[in-house]
């Protein structure tokens, strides 16, 4: 419900929409929604284990013939792409909506990674045709973190948010799984000449059948109405709850006392967003950055220099990895989907806290233990898969924290500079892990590695010990008031009096 209130308060509209959505019980609706949005981490878990599963067999002359340094490239400008992506259509999505965006974002991925599989050559034009549509790809994938975790926080009922987002998150995991499943039957079954680039249209040949399924969502009402389009917000919700009465489900009753009264903003843009993060909720932006910047560490670190610990330390070949990359990613799946709904019932705080310092102290008793040379591949995977059961749940836990406690308005930007953010320190990881395994003569520069990331991850936890918001169950009204509100009952900013943009 939207209405005017008044001729007083011009362009003033009083809504009931996002109380709307948050009565909602669960539904068929909301699990359509999830699945077609979801796939976004299931295909970015999917790529980058593709490109990695493959960048040995690009180095062959029976395939592109590439150098290690130009194979090294390549994850390089996919990761680029991700974050131009992630900032470029993370500032679109907050102006054109959830929507629109989410169903370009899958286009611009389709286009690149379908376009992967056709480079013919290891000539210059055909190398720059290479890292072209890998950045391209990287683009699409980016702007679908900060599109689909605004839309799915947008659309699913409190209650539910917490334990969804974060089941979301940790399907990239999946993508990982079915990457490496994919890739060992494709380069040990088929001619390696045509193997990888099947590899490259995987991806895909899912994101097309999802982009049928995407066609079929709504716009997120609450953006919508807090842009000045009440007609359509009231369209977008009143087919919402059609499709889940159809169920046979009765709707419980409208707490009017959650009527939110409405100005929309002017557009704002990433100055404003830097406003928002260091005037009215500094601390919350520290939160996020200390999260995001801690699990992207600790995860790029393993996960892309596991491999060679393996190998270094314990002898594994190349063409055994993947039984143990698969090990690593089914414990980094099972977190998220087993302990979610937790960050919902205990909270916040204490889950997100609790899955950083315990994922860290972990490592760091793993850490003691690889240098004392009691550990073998199995058993050093089998430390991984129960270090990152609680460390994955943390990591998705980090992206529901970013994109929940900012307005509205500025919800993706917010996402996409983390994000940014993020891949930024993360790619650092591997860097400096790769060069303290070397030759994998030296274990105790390896041992202090894993002391540093444990280090990183119970800071993350510290930090969200004392300054984790208590979001679950709440509207993400009352978490932050959008910056197009005037009034809301009962409701304060958490940090600051007021808006900065006067409205």
């Amino acid at each position: 419900m939207a209405i005017e209130a008044g001729p007083e308060k011009s362009g003033v509209v009083l809504s009931l929409i996002p109380a709307r959505i948050d009565r909602l019980p669960w539904s068929k609706f909301h699990t359509r929604m999830v699945v077609a949005l979801g796939v976004a981490w299931v295909l970015d878990g999917l790529e980058i284990t593709i490109a990695s599963a493959v960048s040995d067999v690009l180095t062959k002359p029976e395939t592109l013939n590439l150098s290690s340094a130009q194979v090294g490239l390549i994850a390089s400008v996919y990761l680029a792409g991700e974050v131009v992506g992630a900032l470029f259509f993370g500032s679109l999505s907050d102006k054109l909506g959830r929507r629109n965006l989410f169903m370009i974002t899958l286009g611009v991925y389709l286009f690149g990674s379908g376009l992967t599989a056709f480079t013919l050559g290891n000539g210059t034009g055909w190398i720059v045709f290479l890292y072209f549509t890998r950045f391209i790809a990287g683009m699409g994938i980016g702007g679908e973190y900060a599109a689909i975790n605004s839309a799915i926080d947008e659309l699913i009922p409190a209650k539910y948010r917490g334990r969804v987002d974060i089941a979301v998150n940790g399907t990239y995991w999946a993508g990982a799984i079915i990457g490496t499943l994919g890739t060992y039957v494709l380069l040990n079954h088929v001619d390696l000449s045509l193997g990888w680039r099947i590899g490259f249209l995987i991806g895909p040949v899912l994101g097309l059948v999802v982009l049928v399924v995407r066609r079929n969502l709504p716009e997120s009402p609450r953006w919508q109405v807090m842009h000045g389009q009440e007609e359509a917000a009231e369209q977008s919700i009143a087919e919402i709850e059609r499709e889940v009465t159809a169920t046979g489900v009765t709707l419980p009753p409208i707490d009017e006392s959650k009527a939110i009264e409405l100005k929309p903003t002017d557009q704002i843009g990433y100055f404003a967003l830097t406003r928002v993060l260091f005037k009215e909720y500094p601390s919350r932006a520290i939160l996020g950055a200390t999260l995001m910047i801690s699990q992207s560490f600790l995860f790029n670190a393993i996960f892309f220099t596991y491999t060679l610990v393996l190998g270094k330390f314990y002898g594994v070949s190349s063409e055994a990895t993947p039984l143990y990359l698969i090990a690593f990613a089914v414990g980094a799946f099972s977190g998220p989907m087993t302990i979610g709904r937790l960050f919902d019932t205990i909270g916040r705080r204490r889950m997100i806290a609790g899955t950083y310092l315990i994922s860290g102290v972990l490592l760091a008793i793993s850490a003691w233990l690889f240098y004392a040379g009691v550990l073998n591949a199995v058993t050093q995977t089998i430390a991984w898969t129960v270090i990152f059961f609680f460390a994955s749940a943390g990591a998705c836990a980090a992206y529901l924290t970013v994109s929940e406690i900012f307005p509205l308005e500025v919800r993706a930007k917010a996402i996409a500079v983390f994000f940014a953010i993020a891949q930024c320190f993360g790619a650092l990881g591997p860097v400096i892990y790769g060069a303290l395994i070397g030759e994998g003569d030296e274990p105790v520069k390896l041992f202090y590695g894993f002391l540093l990331g444990a280090a990183v991850m119970i800071v993350g936890g510290l930090v969200a010990h004392f300054m984790a918001v208590d979001a679950e169950g709440q509207s993400l009204e009352d978490v932050a008031l959008p910056l197009s509100a005037t009034r809301r009952t009962g409701i304060v900013r958490a940090e600051g009096a007021g808006s900065p943009f006067g409205t």
